[in-house]
């Protein structure tokens, strides 16, 4: 084990199960092992569960301090052990199962990547889980716990800002072959036919997604309930689900929400949102910085959100220490499931770009489409779906009633390309 003694303890030392070492938890792993001390809590990484664990940079240092792995969850515990935190940082069908197995074996409490679960069905059966066994979730949306966004979320709920309007984001991400080689990338089911529904919109790029309906949310923890989506869904790569999207949201406060994103790009642009305001206009732009500019001529330089990365993790302790639920927790996390599952209702389909348009740059590996930048920037900045916009490849979504959305698919969706 490796242990780091608080200078302040809490009740007992925080015993750290660690459930995906690689990836992005390489990210836990480096916070865990370069740090003495989380928010002045003695803790000690008990375990980890990773199939592949040479993926995980500072293996060597666990194994030198005697960390032991394990197969699956099942077996950490059957063996005797025990844990305050899991952090999950597993593909997206596991993330429903293995955080209900942690808390029925008596974990105080789980922080797990986003998105929530492949499915808004196994969301709510996570609530139903943690409510029974008196725990605690965080869903590891990083804006979200960060004390920039929180900052504007408070001054958005006390009225600075007035009536939210329009909010849209944009974020194109160049993805290769590479990327999709991961046996679950860009897959809608499991081989076991579980929800993944892998995409730039419900993994890469859903944070912003997210941070659309949680600074509308009306508390603190709560985010913004989506009412009706309508979806445009392609893709270029050879995958089962979408590399392109574009989402058009209304609230049920009746705020329209635009997102626009892709990996079938040449070169990254983005993230950078625009949210409008009655009184001004809140924006990330590539300085890194957020800013509000408000109609009377005044600024708020809010800063850069970025740079939050084990915020999650720290407040997910005090969580722990001070028995109360998460910013940023399974109900706050669940409204953007809700829009990914409408939004294959809504498309009825992915639909691949023509091959008038495919280009492939064969020394990166990567597929992208002539123009799409430029096109899907035109549709941000005038806040149209690519079909209002009139390009000849461009498939209309229907309008999905999300009110009462509780199961996916809800309607006669397939999960299938055209």
């Amino acid at each position: 084990m490796i242990h780091y003694p608080g200078e302040v303890l809490f009740l007992k030392r925080i015993e750290i199960l660690l459930v995906g070492i690689g990836g992005y938890g390489n990210v836990y792993v480096d916070a865990l092992t370069n740090n003495q001390k989380i928010n002045n809590t003695s803790f000690c990484i008990a375990g980890y569960v990773d199939p592949f664990p040479e993926k995980c940079n500072n293996l060597a240092l666990l194994i030198k301090s005697g960390v032991s792995r394990y197969e699956s969850i099942d077996e950490y515990f059957q063996k005797g052990n025990v844990a305050d935190l899991a952090v999950i940082t597993t593909p997206i069908h596991y993330h429903y199962p293995m955080t209900c197995s942690a808390l029925e074996y008596g974990c105080s409490a789980v922080l797990c990547a986003k998105p929530v679960a492949g499915s808004i069905q196994e969301a709510y059966q996570m609530i139903k889980t943690r409510d029974q066994c008196h725990g605690i979730v965080s869903i590891g949306y990083q804006w979200s716990f960060s004390p920039v966004i929180q900052a504007l979320k408070m001054d958005i709920l006390e009225g600075l800002f007035g009536k939210a309007i329009r909010l849209k984001t944009i974020a194109l991400w160049p993805r290769n072959k590479e990327y999709y080689e991961r046996s679950w990338a860009g897959k809608c089911k499991s081989e076991y036919g579980d929800w993944i529904l892998d995409s730039v919109a419900n993994n890469a790029t859903a944070h912003y997604i997210h941070n659309m309906l949680f600074v509308l949310g009306e508390t603190m923890n709560k985010s913004a309930v989506p009412v009706m989506i309508r979806a445009e869904l392609y893709k270029i790569n050879n995958i089962d689900c979408y590399d392109t999207a574009a989402f058009k949201i209304i609230t049920s406060q009746g705020v329209e929400l635009f997102y626009y994103g892709s990996h079938a790009v040449k070169e990254n642009y983005g993230p950078i949102f625009s949210y409008e305001f009655e009184k001004g206009t809140v924006e990330y732009r590539h300085n890194g910085l957020i800013t509000a500019s408000f109609r009377n001529g005044t600024t708020i330089v809010y800063g850069s959100p970025d740079n939050a990365d084990m915020n999650d993790l720290s407040h997910t302790i005090d969580c722990i220490r001070s028995k109360k639920q998460p910013i940023c927790g399974i109900e706050t996390a669940m409204s953007h499931t809700v829009c990914v599952n409408g939004a294959h209702e809504s498309a009825c389909g992915i639909y691949t770009f023509p091959e008038s348009i495919k280009r492939y740059d064969y020394s990166r590996k990567l597929a992208w489409v002539e123009g799409l930048k430029e096109i899907m920037l035109h549709c941000y900045t005038n806040t149209l779906m690519p079909t209002d916009a009139g390009y000849s490849w461009a498939y209309p979504g229907r309008d999905i009633n999300l009110k009462d959305y509780t199961h996916f698919p809800m309607g006669d969706f397939v999960a299938s390309s055209k």
